[in-house]
């Protein structure tokens, strides 16, 4: 059970899922570094399964054991946090990794949560775990992820979130959460569209076609920063392609960003799902990436992330 009982709602918390691998390294990491600009408290959470009770005597004595062993592994993540970031590790007993995480993380009024990916993936790229993907489907708070090999990463601060701007009105618009992380981190914001008509054929047609829509991407993301009432330094870009994946590709990405991502609108309300295009955000970029859940807007025309990060049909 969770070592500590405390249940006040307190948005400057971060919940950071830890086991004792590089993922488990690489989350911490960038728990710390959202912690260090924010001023966040963290809680670092390793998720022990309970084991059926097989009629043997001892079945206590192993339990205790395996929660023994949790707060060892959860000591030694601690210590990798810097000096001067308060730290609450919480060992929790459940069937379920990701709904153990998350309920210590409803419980503790985190204001997201924080995992890592997984190992096979290639460094300094998402690549994402079983853990990961059910948090990516089911989540009622922000997930934050952390690329493969973020804690090799030397004196990483995040320094810019990129914000992607849905051309449409959308029940998944991470602009509000981007900008109040901004103003809690005190960094500066970059607004994000992707333009791509997704055809292989540059023709005179198809190019006229997308640079008008690049043109309204710029236009919508400039009349949106016009609208903010922030003291952030906020900046407008356009990547286009002839492909969705081209876009990305031609997106520049510095060491110290960070991504916001709205959910796709298969999911439920007020979830983190993970939609087509944000999934291949994740694939292209080397930054961490925050998912923020839909919000529930049933008056409003949803669409879906692809259209969120500004997939142009042409329309």
């Amino acid at each position: 059970m969770s070592t500590d009982n405390t249940s006040a709602a307190n948005p400057k918390r971060v919940a950071v899922g830890y086991l004792a691998t590089q993922s488990g390294d690489d989350g911490v990491a960038l728990g710390a570094a959202i912690a260090t600009k924010t001023g966040a408290a963290i809680d670092l959470i390793c998720v022990v399964h309970p084991v059926p009770y097989d009629g043997q005597p001892g079945i206590d004595q192993y339990m205790e054991r395996l929660e023994n062993q949790a707060a060892e592994w959860l000591a030694d993540g601690a210590s990798r946090i810097p000096e001067g970031i308060e730290v609450r590790t919480v060992v929790t007993v459940h069937e379920s990794f990701t709904e153990g995480l998350i309920d210590v993380a409803e419980q503790s009024g985190a204001a997201m949560i924080v995992v890592g990916g997984t190992g096979d993936g290639i460094i300094s790229r998402h690549a994402l775990g079983t853990v990961s993907t059910e948090l990516l489907h089911s989540s009622p708070l922000p997930v934050a992820l952390a690329p493969r090999g973020y804690a090799r990463r030397s004196d990483v601060v995040i320094d810019m979130i990129t914000i992607a701007v849905p051309v449409k009105k959308s029940a998944s618009d991470p602009l509000s959460f981007g900008i109040r992380f901004a103003e809690a981190a005190s960094i500066d914001v970059r607004l994000l569209s992707l333009v791509s008509l997704e055809n292989p054929a540059a023709d005179d047609t198809s190019l006229a076609v997308r640079k008008q829509q690049v043109d309204v991407a710029r236009e919508l993301l400039e009349h949106t920063r016009d609208q903010l009432d922030v003291d952030l330094e906020v900046d407008v870009l356009v990547a286009d392609g002839d492909t969705l994946d081209e876009a990305l590709d031609n997106l520049p990405w510095d060491a110290n960003d960070i991504v916001a991502v709205g959910s796709g609108h298969l999911g439920a309300d007020n979830r983190v799902f993970l939609g087509s295009t944000a999934a291949r955000i994740l694939r292209w970029t080397t930054a961490p990436v925050i998912v923020v859940p839909k919000e529930s807007t049933p008056d409003t025309e949803t669409t879906d992330t692809e259209s969120t990060t500004t997939k142009a049909q042409g329309e």
